[in-house]
């Protein structure tokens, strides 16, 4: 049988004892919507995970899903900020711990502020990235609360 090697997220859910599914997909797949298509599932269950920065240099981080755009006035209302814009890729890696494509709301370097598009509470279980190319969990929302300080806000355009 195929043995699916775990990824720190993966341990991280295991160590609180935090029911999910894992889903694997080809990591050459980095269009989310694509990604949700090859997982066979509806693109509004299926969140990327976005981080910020305002203008001093403080991030945050927002969940939506795949086929929307972050509104960035409405997340910088939600972070009570004046402005806020994506951080440059190569950030990325050494903010978090995880590369562009794999980025996951648990599990990050440091815990961020993370806002959640509202719409994931609609959901019983919505899908992020399981923190590598390629693999996504299925989790209940409200379980990202137990890495990260999160609340529901609408994000998107």
């Amino acid at each position: 049988m195929f043995h699916m090697e775990k990824t720190n997220v993966m341990r991280l859910l295991e160590s609180k004892n935090i029911a999910y599914k894992e889903h694997t997909y080809d990591p050459e797949t980095t269009n989310g919507v694509e990604v949700a298509k090859s997982i066979g599932e509806d693109p509004d269950r299926v969140f990327k995970t976005l981080v910020t920065q305002n203008e001093k240099k403080e991030h945050f981080v927002f969940v939506i899903p795949v086929n929307a755009e972050l509104d960035l006035k409405k997340a910088a209302k939600a972070v009570k900020t004046k402005s806020i814009e994506l951080i440059p890729q190569k950030e990325l890696l050494p903010l978090t711990g995880y590369i562009h494509g794999g980025c996951s709301p648990i599990g990050m370097k440091k815990v961020f502020i993370t806002k959640i598009d509202e719409t994931a509470m609609l959901f019983d279980t919505i899908y992020v990235s399981g923190g590598r190319r390629g693999f996504q969990v299925e989790i209940n929302p409200n379980d990202i609360s137990e890495f990260a300080d999160t609340e529901y806000v609408d994000l998107t355009k």
